[in-house]
Protein backbone atom coordinates (compact mmCIF):
# COMPACT_ATOMS: atom_id res chain seq x y z
CA UNK A 1 0.00 0.00 0.00
CA UNK A 2 2.13 2.80 -1.35
CA UNK A 3 1.20 6.37 -2.26
CA UNK A 4 3.52 8.49 -4.37
CA UNK A 5 3.67 12.20 -3.54
CA UNK A 6 4.04 14.05 -6.84
CA UNK A 7 3.85 17.67 -7.93
CA UNK A 8 5.57 20.40 -9.91
CA UNK A 9 8.85 21.88 -8.65
CA UNK A 10 8.49 24.21 -5.62
CA UNK A 11 4.99 22.88 -4.85
CA UNK A 12 5.98 21.69 -1.39
CA UNK A 13 6.05 17.91 -1.98
CA UNK A 14 8.78 17.28 0.58
CA UNK A 15 7.14 19.62 3.10
CA UNK A 16 3.98 17.52 2.84
CA UNK A 17 6.03 14.32 3.04
CA UNK A 18 7.63 15.54 6.28
CA UNK A 19 4.24 16.56 7.67
CA UNK A 20 2.70 13.17 6.95
CA UNK A 21 5.67 11.11 8.15
CA UNK A 22 7.05 13.38 10.91
CA UNK A 23 10.28 13.35 8.94
CA UNK A 24 13.14 15.83 8.53
CA UNK A 25 13.99 15.34 4.85
CA UNK A 26 15.60 18.53 3.43
CA UNK A 27 13.03 20.48 1.44
CA UNK A 28 15.50 21.57 -1.22
CA UNK A 29 16.40 19.01 -3.89
CA UNK A 30 19.28 18.95 -6.36
CA UNK A 31 18.13 20.18 -9.77
CA UNK A 32 17.67 17.52 -12.41
CA UNK A 33 17.98 14.58 -10.01
CA UNK A 34 15.38 11.91 -9.44
CA UNK A 35 15.15 11.49 -5.69
CA UNK A 36 12.76 9.21 -3.83
CA UNK A 37 12.29 9.25 -0.06
CA UNK A 38 9.97 6.72 1.60
CA UNK A 39 8.47 6.31 5.06
CA UNK A 40 5.84 4.06 6.63
CA UNK A 41 3.23 5.66 8.91
CA UNK A 42 0.42 4.37 11.12
CA UNK A 43 -3.17 4.94 10.05
CA UNK A 44 -4.81 6.66 13.05
CA UNK A 45 -7.78 4.59 14.25
CA UNK A 46 -9.39 5.20 17.66
CA UNK A 47 -11.07 1.78 17.41
CA UNK A 48 -7.69 0.11 17.80
CA UNK A 49 -6.97 2.18 20.90
CA UNK A 50 -10.38 1.32 22.39
CA UNK A 51 -9.85 -2.42 21.83
CA UNK A 52 -6.36 -2.25 23.34
CA UNK A 53 -7.70 -0.56 26.48
CA UNK A 54 -10.73 -2.84 26.67
CA UNK A 55 -8.66 -6.05 26.61
CA UNK A 56 -5.66 -4.58 28.51
CA UNK A 57 -3.22 -5.74 25.83
CA UNK A 58 0.52 -5.02 25.74
CA UNK A 59 0.87 -4.38 22.01
CA UNK A 60 -1.19 -2.16 19.71
CA UNK A 61 -0.45 -2.43 15.98
CA UNK A 62 -2.08 -0.07 13.50
CA UNK A 63 -2.63 -0.38 9.76
CA UNK A 64 0.15 1.17 7.69
CA UNK A 65 0.53 3.46 4.68
CA UNK A 66 3.82 3.99 2.84
CA UNK A 67 4.47 7.43 1.38
CA UNK A 68 7.10 8.05 -1.28
CA UNK A 69 8.27 11.60 -2.03
CA UNK A 70 9.10 11.46 -5.75
CA UNK A 71 11.08 14.33 -7.25
CA UNK A 72 11.62 14.72 -10.97
CA UNK A 73 8.24 15.45 -12.57
CA UNK A 74 8.32 18.81 -14.32
CA UNK A 75 4.95 19.09 -16.09
CA UNK A 76 4.31 20.13 -19.68
CA UNK A 77 6.62 17.26 -20.61
CA UNK A 78 8.16 16.46 -23.97
CA UNK A 79 6.73 14.06 -26.52
CA UNK A 80 8.97 11.17 -25.46
CA UNK A 81 7.12 10.82 -22.17
CA UNK A 82 8.45 10.31 -18.66
CA UNK A 83 12.01 8.97 -18.36
CA UNK A 84 12.47 5.26 -17.70
CA UNK A 85 13.95 5.64 -14.21
CA UNK A 86 11.20 7.97 -13.04
CA UNK A 87 8.49 5.91 -14.75
CA UNK A 88 9.70 2.82 -12.91
CA UNK A 89 9.26 4.62 -9.58
CA UNK A 90 5.80 5.91 -10.47
CA UNK A 91 4.63 2.50 -11.72
CA UNK A 92 5.38 0.96 -8.32
CA UNK A 93 2.83 3.21 -6.60
CA UNK A 94 -0.72 2.14 -5.79
CA UNK A 95 -1.93 5.73 -6.08
CA UNK A 96 -0.80 9.35 -6.19
CA UNK A 97 -1.07 12.33 -3.89
CA UNK A 98 -0.68 15.36 -6.15
CA UNK A 99 0.56 18.41 -4.23
CA UNK A 100 -0.66 21.63 -5.86
CA UNK A 101 0.90 24.88 -4.73
CA UNK A 102 -1.46 27.58 -3.50
CA UNK A 103 0.88 29.57 -1.22
CA UNK A 104 2.79 32.68 -2.26
CA UNK A 105 6.40 33.08 -1.14
CA UNK A 106 8.80 35.54 -2.76
CA UNK A 107 11.70 33.50 -1.40
CA UNK A 108 10.44 30.44 -3.29
CA UNK A 109 9.61 31.63 -6.82
CA UNK A 110 7.11 29.63 -8.81
CA UNK A 111 8.71 28.07 -11.93
CA UNK A 112 5.88 29.48 -14.08
CA UNK A 113 6.20 32.98 -12.64
CA UNK A 114 2.95 33.02 -10.66
CA UNK A 115 0.76 30.78 -8.51
CA UNK A 116 -2.19 29.23 -10.35
CA UNK A 117 -3.52 26.06 -8.74
CA UNK A 118 -5.92 25.13 -11.56
CA UNK A 119 -3.19 25.50 -14.19
CA UNK A 120 -0.72 23.39 -12.20
CA UNK A 121 -3.27 20.65 -11.51
CA UNK A 122 -4.05 20.45 -15.24
CA UNK A 123 -0.35 20.43 -16.18
CA UNK A 124 0.38 17.37 -14.05
CA UNK A 125 -2.68 15.52 -15.33
CA UNK A 126 -1.56 16.27 -18.90
CA UNK A 127 1.88 14.85 -18.11
CA UNK A 128 0.39 11.57 -16.88
CA UNK A 129 -2.07 11.42 -19.79
CA UNK A 130 0.71 11.94 -22.33
CA UNK A 131 2.78 9.14 -20.80
CA UNK A 132 -0.14 6.70 -20.97
CA UNK A 133 -1.00 7.73 -24.52
CA UNK A 134 2.57 7.00 -25.64
CA UNK A 135 2.54 3.62 -23.83
CA UNK A 136 -0.80 2.63 -25.40
CA UNK A 137 0.35 3.68 -28.88
CA UNK A 138 3.46 1.52 -28.54
CA UNK A 139 1.36 -1.45 -27.41
CA UNK A 140 -0.96 -1.04 -30.42
CA UNK A 141 2.05 -0.95 -32.76
CA UNK A 142 3.32 -4.22 -31.26
CA UNK A 143 -0.10 -5.86 -31.60
CA UNK A 144 -0.30 -4.87 -35.27
CA UNK A 145 3.20 -6.25 -35.92
CA UNK A 146 2.32 -9.52 -34.15
CA UNK A 147 -0.80 -9.90 -36.29
CA UNK A 148 1.18 -9.33 -39.49
CA UNK A 149 3.79 -11.92 -38.52
CA UNK A 150 1.19 -14.51 -37.58
CA UNK A 151 1.81 -17.34 -35.14
CA UNK A 152 0.02 -15.56 -32.31
CA UNK A 153 -3.35 -16.19 -30.68
CA UNK A 154 -5.63 -14.38 -33.12
CA UNK A 155 -8.57 -14.09 -30.70
CA UNK A 156 -6.35 -12.72 -27.92
CA UNK A 157 -4.73 -10.27 -30.33
CA UNK A 158 -8.14 -9.00 -31.46
CA UNK A 159 -9.37 -8.56 -27.90
CA UNK A 160 -6.25 -6.67 -26.84
CA UNK A 161 -6.33 -4.53 -29.98
CA UNK A 162 -9.95 -3.59 -29.30
CA UNK A 163 -9.14 -2.73 -25.66
CA UNK A 164 -6.08 -0.62 -26.39
CA UNK A 165 -7.82 1.11 -29.29
CA UNK A 166 -10.59 2.13 -26.88
CA UNK A 167 -8.05 3.31 -24.29
CA UNK A 168 -6.24 5.30 -26.97
CA UNK A 169 -9.48 7.08 -27.90
CA UNK A 170 -10.19 7.95 -24.25
CA UNK A 171 -6.67 9.26 -23.66
CA UNK A 172 -6.75 11.23 -26.91
CA UNK A 173 -9.88 12.90 -25.57
CA UNK A 174 -7.83 13.79 -22.43
CA UNK A 175 -9.80 11.42 -20.22
CA UNK A 176 -7.77 9.71 -17.45
CA UNK A 177 -8.21 5.96 -17.41
CA UNK A 178 -9.34 5.95 -13.77
CA UNK A 179 -12.58 7.44 -15.16
CA UNK A 180 -12.94 4.67 -17.76
CA UNK A 181 -14.97 1.54 -17.01
CA UNK A 182 -12.80 -1.56 -17.45
CA UNK A 183 -14.18 -5.10 -17.09
CA UNK A 184 -12.63 -7.86 -14.99
CA UNK A 185 -11.55 -9.65 -18.18
CA UNK A 186 -9.94 -6.48 -19.55
CA UNK A 187 -8.11 -6.01 -16.24
CA UNK A 188 -6.19 -9.21 -16.98
CA UNK A 189 -4.85 -7.72 -20.22
CA UNK A 190 -3.64 -4.64 -18.32
CA UNK A 191 -1.94 -6.53 -15.49
CA UNK A 192 1.58 -5.21 -15.00
CA UNK A 193 1.15 -2.55 -17.68
CA UNK A 194 1.57 0.31 -15.20
CA UNK A 195 -0.69 2.93 -16.79
CA UNK A 196 -0.40 5.97 -14.53
CA UNK A 197 -3.84 7.54 -15.03
CA UNK A 198 -5.49 4.29 -13.91
CA UNK A 199 -4.11 4.80 -10.42
CA UNK A 200 -6.26 6.60 -7.81
CA UNK A 201 -5.39 10.30 -7.52
CA UNK A 202 -5.88 12.71 -4.63
CA UNK A 203 -5.22 16.44 -5.09
CA UNK A 204 -3.79 18.20 -2.05
CA UNK A 205 -3.96 21.99 -2.08
CA UNK A 206 -0.86 23.19 -0.23
CA UNK A 207 -1.94 26.41 1.49
CA UNK A 208 -0.04 29.14 3.26
CA UNK A 209 -0.75 29.81 6.93
CA UNK A 210 -4.31 31.09 7.35
CA UNK A 211 -4.89 31.05 3.59
CA UNK A 212 -8.39 30.10 2.36
CA UNK A 213 -8.50 27.32 -0.21
CA UNK A 214 -9.02 28.51 -3.79
CA UNK A 215 -11.76 26.95 -5.90
CA UNK A 216 -10.39 24.89 -8.75
CA UNK A 217 -12.50 23.30 -11.46
CA UNK A 218 -11.36 19.85 -12.54
CA UNK A 219 -12.26 18.40 -15.92
CA UNK A 220 -12.48 14.95 -14.34
CA UNK A 221 -13.45 14.97 -10.64
CA UNK A 222 -11.21 13.44 -8.01
CA UNK A 223 -10.90 13.94 -4.23
CA UNK A 224 -9.46 17.33 -3.18
CA UNK A 225 -8.23 18.20 0.32
CA UNK A 226 -6.51 21.27 1.77
CA UNK A 227 -3.50 21.36 4.09
CA UNK A 228 -1.34 24.15 5.46
CA UNK A 229 1.80 22.21 4.64
CA UNK A 230 4.47 24.28 6.35
CA UNK A 231 2.44 24.70 9.54
CA UNK A 232 1.59 20.98 9.65
CA UNK A 233 5.26 20.06 9.13
CA UNK A 234 6.26 22.27 12.05
CA UNK A 235 3.63 20.63 14.28
CA UNK A 236 4.68 17.13 13.19
CA UNK A 237 8.32 17.77 14.08
CA UNK A 238 7.57 18.96 17.63
CA UNK A 239 7.62 16.78 20.73
CA UNK A 240 4.05 15.63 21.57
CA UNK A 241 3.68 17.98 24.55
CA UNK A 242 4.98 20.96 22.57
CA UNK A 243 2.72 20.07 19.63
CA UNK A 244 -0.31 20.11 21.94
CA UNK A 245 0.53 23.61 23.17
CA UNK A 246 1.17 24.79 19.61
CA UNK A 247 -2.17 23.45 18.36
CA UNK A 248 -4.04 25.02 21.27
CA UNK A 249 -2.43 28.34 20.42
CA UNK A 250 -3.64 28.07 16.82
CA UNK A 251 -7.03 26.58 17.71
CA UNK A 252 -6.29 23.25 16.00
CA UNK A 253 -8.20 20.27 17.44
CA UNK A 254 -5.91 17.66 15.86
CA UNK A 255 -3.22 17.67 13.18
CA UNK A 256 -4.85 17.76 9.75
CA UNK A 257 -2.31 15.15 8.69
CA UNK A 258 -4.29 12.55 10.70
CA UNK A 259 -7.29 13.22 8.46
CA UNK A 260 -4.99 13.22 5.43
CA UNK A 261 -3.60 9.80 6.27
CA UNK A 262 -7.09 8.35 6.72
CA UNK A 263 -8.19 9.84 3.38
CA UNK A 264 -5.10 8.31 1.73
CA UNK A 265 -6.13 4.91 3.08
CA UNK A 266 -9.67 5.32 1.75
CA UNK A 267 -8.38 6.53 -1.63
CA UNK A 268 -6.91 3.09 -2.26
CA UNK A 269 -10.30 1.47 -1.47
CA UNK A 270 -8.91 -0.16 1.67
CA UNK A 271 -10.48 -1.07 4.97
CA UNK A 272 -9.34 -2.54 8.28
CA UNK A 273 -10.38 -5.58 10.24
CA UNK A 274 -9.03 -6.41 13.69
CA UNK A 275 -7.62 -9.41 15.50
CA UNK A 276 -7.45 -9.61 19.27
CA UNK A 277 -4.89 -12.06 20.68
CA UNK A 278 -3.50 -12.84 24.09
CA UNK A 279 -1.13 -9.88 24.11
CA UNK A 280 -1.92 -7.71 21.08
CA UNK A 281 -4.65 -6.04 19.07
CA UNK A 282 -3.84 -5.52 15.42
CA UNK A 283 -5.42 -3.78 12.44
CA UNK A 284 -5.07 -5.63 9.15
CA UNK A 285 -5.55 -4.12 5.71
CA UNK A 286 -7.67 -5.60 2.92
CA UNK A 287 -9.48 -4.23 -0.12
CA UNK A 288 -13.10 -3.28 0.40
CA UNK A 289 -15.18 -6.25 -0.73
CA UNK A 290 -12.54 -8.86 0.17
CA UNK A 291 -13.81 -12.14 1.65
CA UNK A 292 -12.85 -14.07 4.78
CA UNK A 293 -10.49 -16.34 2.84
CA UNK A 294 -8.49 -13.32 1.63
CA UNK A 295 -8.49 -11.87 5.16
CA UNK A 296 -7.10 -15.15 6.52
CA UNK A 297 -4.23 -14.99 4.01
CA UNK A 298 -3.45 -11.44 5.10
CA UNK A 299 -2.85 -12.70 8.62
CA UNK A 300 -0.85 -15.81 7.62
CA UNK A 301 -0.75 -18.20 4.67
CA UNK A 302 -1.26 -21.19 7.02
CA UNK A 303 -4.59 -19.74 8.15
CA UNK A 304 -5.67 -19.48 4.52
CA UNK A 305 -4.51 -22.98 3.59
CA UNK A 306 -6.23 -24.61 6.55
CA UNK A 307 -9.27 -22.32 6.64
CA UNK A 308 -12.29 -23.87 8.37
CA UNK A 309 -14.45 -20.97 9.54
CA UNK A 310 -14.12 -17.32 10.50
CA UNK A 311 -15.49 -16.12 13.82
CA UNK A 312 -16.74 -12.59 13.18
CA UNK A 313 -18.10 -9.83 15.39
CA UNK A 314 -18.98 -6.24 14.49
CA UNK A 315 -16.88 -3.68 16.34
CA UNK A 316 -19.81 -1.77 17.82
CA UNK A 317 -21.51 -4.98 19.01
CA UNK A 318 -18.34 -5.96 20.84
CA UNK A 319 -18.02 -2.54 22.48
CA UNK A 320 -21.70 -2.41 23.45
CA UNK A 321 -21.69 -5.91 24.95
CA UNK A 322 -18.34 -5.60 26.71
CA UNK A 323 -16.42 -8.64 25.48
CA UNK A 324 -16.16 -11.63 23.16
CA UNK A 325 -17.86 -14.09 25.50
CA UNK A 326 -20.77 -11.68 25.97
CA UNK A 327 -21.01 -11.21 22.19
CA UNK A 328 -21.05 -14.99 21.71
CA UNK A 329 -23.79 -15.35 24.28
CA UNK A 330 -25.95 -12.80 22.46
CA UNK A 331 -25.33 -14.42 19.09
CA UNK A 332 -23.27 -11.48 17.83
CA UNK A 333 -20.08 -13.54 17.44
CA UNK A 334 -20.97 -15.73 14.49
CA UNK A 335 -19.34 -18.28 12.21
CA UNK A 336 -18.85 -17.45 8.53
CA UNK A 337 -17.41 -19.31 5.53
CA UNK A 338 -14.71 -18.45 2.99
CA UNK A 339 -16.95 -16.32 0.80
CA UNK A 340 -18.19 -14.05 3.58
CA UNK A 341 -17.44 -10.39 2.73
CA UNK A 342 -15.55 -8.87 5.65
CA UNK A 343 -16.87 -5.49 6.77
CA UNK A 344 -14.78 -2.56 7.93
CA UNK A 345 -13.87 -2.73 11.62
CA UNK A 346 -14.99 -6.31 12.25
CA UNK A 347 -13.11 -8.44 14.75
CA UNK A 348 -12.11 -11.67 13.01
CA UNK A 349 -10.73 -14.93 14.39
CA UNK A 350 -9.82 -17.67 11.91
CA UNK A 351 -10.41 -21.31 12.78
CA UNK A 352 -8.00 -23.44 10.78
CA UNK A 353 -6.29 -26.81 10.61
CA UNK A 354 -3.03 -27.45 8.78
Amino acid sequence: MKLGIIGLPQSGKTTIFNALTRGHTPTTASAGRIEVHTAVVDVPDPRVDTLSTMFKLKKTIYAKVTYADIAGLEGGGDKSGISGTLLNQLAQMDGFLHVVRCFADENVPHPSGNVDAARDAAAMESELLLNDLIAVERKLERLIEERKKGGTDKVLNERQTALFTRLHAELSAEKPLRAVEISVEEEKHLSGFGLLTRKPLLILLNLGEGQPAPEIKLTHPCPVVELQGKLEMEIAQLAPEDATVFMQEYGIAEPSLNRMIKISYELLNLQSFFTVGEDEVRAWTIKCGANAYVAAGEIHTDLQKGFIRAEVCAYQDLIDLGGLSEARGKGKLRLEGKEYIVQDGEIVHIRFNV
